[in-house]
């Protein structure tokens, strides 16, 4: 009977009840016996006259009845908040409400994970959690997590195209030419995220990266043909080249630039690959080829847009007016200059202070993932972050899973778990401790742990770190920490480990790179220093905006937070890259004004006054660009557009317009010296194309609308005509010319 299937047993307990009671009946005496022989509870089974099946259910649903309280009350948690919603005198699954009656708060257990679900299951959960509630006549507020993951672009992009369409007005003269350079933006936008788009079926792509591919398309695509057409422009004003012949040299020359400086932001995008962390790659990649793209696009496409503009690039009132110099040392650029170089040292100590003030807020830097405590205020899970606090406290926000495992074979004991759970509760930080599961054999228990304070707090990371040391729970060695708030806290740390060493790599590179370029010493060491100076300024009043939020009212952050894990190590890179683009536009025109005999002090001031235009307007155009995307609504983003925008609007003028003419100055013909062991390892480079531009000018040129005759001229007695060794050779002889 003992080893038949339990309904088989039921009935037989039934049959032998019946036997008993008709030997009761039949001889009194042996069923005394039997009683006698049998327990308590066995003889009132059989004899008490009720049906047995009857009273082995009740006594079963008397065990498992004390067996799930005492569950719950480990399921309860050891300092719960909040109470149980109980209806019609049963417990709600899943739902607490808060003490005074007011807040309830709904976890949902998911069957898989969010990304793995089928397309639009969290917005009907989401629905029907809603529409239940607005039938009640409450407000349902999903959390962030529930949200649907789309890339938060809106219309604050056109705002930008708009500022940086009146910056081309006034800086190119034309409607048409100042439409070239956003038409190939967009067109290098849109294949470029476009295609991150096409292949995402290839990999996981956050709602982050194709908005940053956005963001560096637009700005760096505006401004690499904003240096190619502003070079033409000067080609055919100041030297009467036509349309095609300028634009052949500009692409030459500046376009020259433009690659250097587009390949320099492609490596230092990239080099993050080297992190090996999943959505990061997915974000340099992206990036990288938008900008890749978008410097194929300045190189290839806009020249043949050039060539379908032709002359009408350049009005007929603007080449009538184009030979009329302006007085030398007239101009906004020639006065900033001799402003700057008044009192080089002062203006360099003044700068060093108050960037060095700037990045005094860094210091108290920490990187986190923002969570909806960090949304815009009024947003559903900023709403849903902040009323759950209110309900089951700040650490409810993002509790912590801790796992342990138990030897093989052992039997479930709950007084063990009741230990482990009053362990868990008395580490510091620890609020509430909750059993939460274990597997079917017993060996891995799983425990809720809320933290006292909130999942970007520094009390919270600390919690993290202690719950891994060894001996926190009695009899194990080592439990394992979880769940989203700890897996934030862990990628925090790896990346803020690789800041210092990606800076460093990034530092070397720039030397090495302005070396090869510049040929000076002096010239690489300073830009390295400006650009360290940007860094440490625009990490700074990061800080101070989203960190501590100090200074919060200017990206409208109303409470302290942690700025953005992986927006160091990346704006790192690109502000890197942009750097070294205005450094090499404002560095070369010096260089060659030095090349063509000024002094070291006038060469400063006159290449400035060559390059500063373009490098402002160029400055303003990315500014803008970045600056819009700090109006969107997603925390990411918005630390994003703030950090590379006061990035750009720090390098671009106060290191590379203020700071490092004032140094150039101070130091004259130094600047340009390098030592000649030196001078001859190094190989030399044309990022510029100086040389195409010095050959260019060297010859002759048709205006616009004359025919090009490559018959070359007759050779008359009165001109002098350069021989095989470059010498002109005396006028008045013979040599011999093969046409």
């Amino acid at each position: 009977l003992l080893r038949a299937p339990v309904e088989q047993q039921l009935d037989g307990v039934v049959d032998l009840s019946a036997q008993v009671g008709q030997l009761t009946e039949a001889d009194p005496a042996a069923a005394e016996m039997l009683r006698g022989s049998l327990d308590g509870e066995g003889t009132s089974m059989l004899t008490s006259g009720a049906d047995p099946r009857q009273q082995i259910e009740e006594t079963v649903d008397e065990q498992v009845a004390s067996v799930m309280d005492d569950l719950d009350d480990l399921q309860r948690g050891t300092s719960p908040a909040g109470v149980p919603l109980v209806v019609d005198g049963e417990q709600v699954p899943g739902v607490t409400v808060s003490q005074d009656g007011t807040i309830a708060v709904l976890q949902v257990q998911l069957t898989e994970q969010l990304d793995d679900l089928p397309p639009g299951a969290a917005d009907e959960v989401v629905g029907a959690l809603t529409a239940g509630a607005a039938d009640a006549g409450l407000e349902a507020y999903p959390s962030d997590s529930l949200q649907p993951l789309e890339p938060p672009i809106g219309g604050h992009e056109a705002l930008g195209l708009l500022v940086a369409l009146l910056v081309l007005l006034l800086t190119l003269g034309s409607l048409v030419a100042a439409g070239l350079p956003i038409l190939t933006a967009l067109l290098g936008v849109g294949v470029g995220v476009g295609g991150a788009f096409g292949l995402s079926e290839y990999y996981h792509m956050t709602s982050t990266t194709p908005v940053l591919a956005l963001m560096l398309g637009l700005a760096v695509g505006i401004d690499y043909a904003l240096f190619i057409l502003f070079k033409q422009r000067r080609l055919i004003l100041d030297r009467g080249m036509s349309a095609r012949e300028a634009t052949a040299t500009a692409v030459g020359t500046a376009g020259s630039a433009v690659l250097f400086a587009g390949l320099t932001v492609i490596v230092a995008l990239l080099g993050l690959l080297v992190l090996d962390i999943g959505f990061v790659t997915t974000m340099a990649v992206a990036a990288a080829a938008t900008v890749g793209v978008s410097v194929l696009g300045s190189l290839t496409l806009l020249p043949a847009l050039l060539g379908l503009v032709g002359e009408r690039i350049v009005s007929r009132r603007a080449r009538e007016g184009g030979g009329v110099h302006r007085p030398a040392g007239s101009g906004a650029a020639h006065r900033w200059a001799r402003i700057v170089t008044a009192r080089p040292w002062l203006v360099v100590v003044g700068v060093v202070a108050l960037l060095g003030l700037a990045a005094v807020p860094a210091a108290d830097m920490r990187l986190g993932m923002p969570g909806g405590s960090s949304a815009a205020v009024g947003s559903p899970e900023r709403l849903n972050a902040d009323l759950t606090a209110q309900a089951l406290g700040p650490g409810a926000e993002g509790p912590l899973l801790v796992t342990v495992e138990r030897p093989g074979g052992a039997e479930r004991d709950l007084d063990q778990i009741r230990a482990t759970l009053h362990h868990l509760a008395q580490v510091d930080g620890v609020a509430d401790a909750a059993l939460r599961g274990t597997n079917e054999d017993g060996t891995l228990e799983i425990y809720a742990v809320t933290p006292e304070a909130g999942p970007m707090a520094a009390s919270t990371e600390d919690l993290v770190h202690t719950l891994r040391e060894p001996g926190v729970v009695a009899g194990v060695d080592q439990v394992g920490v979880t769940g989203l708030t700890a897996i934030n806290i862990d990628l925090s740390q790896r990346l803020a480990e690789a800041v210092p060493v990606y800076l460093a790599v990034v530092v070397v590179l720039a030397l090495v790179i302005l070396l090869l370029v510049f040929r000076s010493l002096v010239i690489p060491i300073v830009a390295t220093l400006g650009f360290l100076l940007t860094v440490g300024a625009s990490f700074g009043l990061t800080t101070a905006v989203f960190g501590t939020a100090e200074l919060g009212w200017l990206a409208g952050v109303d409470r302290p937070g942690v700025v953005l894990s992986f927006l160091p190590i990346m704006a790192t890179g690109i502000l890197y890259g942009l750097a070294m683009d205005y450094q090499v536009f404002l560095t070369t025109a010096m260089r060659e004004a030095h090349v063509h005999g000024s002094s070291g002090h006038g060469a400063v001031v006159e290449g400035f006054a060559h390059a500063s235009r373009v490098v402002v307007a160029a400055a303003v155009i990315m500014v803008s660009v970045f600056a819009v995307f700090v109006l969107t609504d997603d925390p990411i983003i918005t630390q994003f557009g703030f950090a590379l925008a006061l990035g750009v609007l720090v390098d671009a003028f106060l290191v590379r317009m203020t700071l490092m003419p004032a140094v150039l100055h101070a130091v004259g013909n130094a600047a340009w010296c390098l030592p000649r062991w030196l001078d001859r390892l190094l190989p030399e480079l044309d990022v510029e194309g100086s040389r195409l531009e010095r050959a260019a000018a060297s010859r002759p040129h048709a205006g616009p609308g004359a025919a090009e005759d490559p018959t070359p001229e007759p050779v008359g007695h009165d001109q002098a005509v350069p021989d095989r060794e470059g010498d002109a050779a005396p006028a008045g002889d013979v040599l011999p010319v093969r046409s």
